[in-house]
């Protein structure tokens, strides 16, 4: 792995008293300008993961995005060429900010180390890692789910994660700005019957996040936990007027709603706030 780099414009932050996020991020300084930050879940387009990578792009981060595209070949929504992707990130990319990207089935043995290794490999030190990752349907209740199911959910969904913070601490030399995001769903917001192995994985994590957040804050990782709530990451394309009405906004969850809420928590902004579980979702009626 690299020697790590000095971060140019650490600690800048935004100056003035106006409301996060202002007019625009483009037009005020870049808080994670000189920062590299790992994002996972990056296939599509519409996805929580492209608009969290996309957000920190235009926080001036460098970006090293992870995407699985045969995943999302299997689910209805299908997949997004890679190519569209990057090319898509590419333009939120601020100043000398780079773009790297690996695509690994993180279910794996030994895919979350290698992936980590591969950032560091090509843009230096990490100050982030984002794990959006999640597997998609292949779940059922109780009497239906079966054993092979469980466990792919368990090796996606927490493992991965779990070994991924674990490659990414490795590597973070103390510096300043080290941060962490996990993603939980609503397990523990109301029941989620039919999808047992996904819901019991997220809540691995969501249960994990103060014990693990305690052993990382000593080492300058800040560790958090966000709920994005429903979010239409085309999924939701179909649902029935009811759903939005159930929403105090009357409008669906959008990937940019959580990816504003990540934005803020690994910049300077957020450094107070850790091993915390997080719920953006707009108010959600259950």
């Amino acid at each position: 792995m690299r020697a790590a780099q000095p971060r140019p414009g650490a600690g800048a932050g935004r100056a003035g008293g106006s409301a996060w996020p202002g007019p625009s991020l483009c037009a005020m300084s870049l808080p994670l300008e000189g920062r590299v930050a790992l994002v996972t879940g990056v296939s599509r387009r519409r996805g929580i993961g492209y608009a969290v990578a996309a957000r920190l792009a235009q926080m001036g981060a460098s970006l090293f995005v992870h995407h699985w595209s045969p995943h999302d070949a299997d689910q209805p929504w299908g997949a997004d060429p890679v190519e569209d992707v990057l090319a898509g990130l590419r333009d939120q990319l601020r100043g000398g900010a780079r773009l790297g990207d690996a695509a690994l089935d993180l279910a794996d043995q030994g895919a979350p180390q290698r992936l980590v290794e591969q950032a560091g490999d090509e843009l230096g030190h990490l100050d982030v890692l984002v794990c959006n990752q999640a597997q998609s349907g292949d779940d059922g209740p109780l009497d239906e789910v079966e054993p092979t199911q469980l466990e792919r959910h368990w090796r996606v969904d927490a493992l991965a994660t779990i070994l991924l913070t674990q490659a990414f601490a490795a590597q973070h030399d103390g510096r300043d700005g080290g941060r962490v995001v996990w993603m939980t769903s609503g397990q523990g917001q109301g029941p989620m019957s039919h999808q047992l192995g996904y819901a019991a994985a997220k809540a691995m994590l969501a249960g994990l996040t103060l014990s693990v957040a305690d052993d990382l804050a000593g080492r300058a990782i800040l560790l958090n936990t966000v709920n994005p709530g429903p979010v239409n990451t085309g999924y939701l394309d179909d649902a029935p007027p009811a759903l939005a009405a159930a929403f105090p906004q009357g409008r669906l969850g959008e990937p940019e709603d959580p990816a504003r809420l990540i934005g803020w928590l690994v910049s300077d902004e957020g450094r107070w706030v850790v091993g915390q579980v997080l719920s953006s979702e707009g108010g959600f009626r259950r």
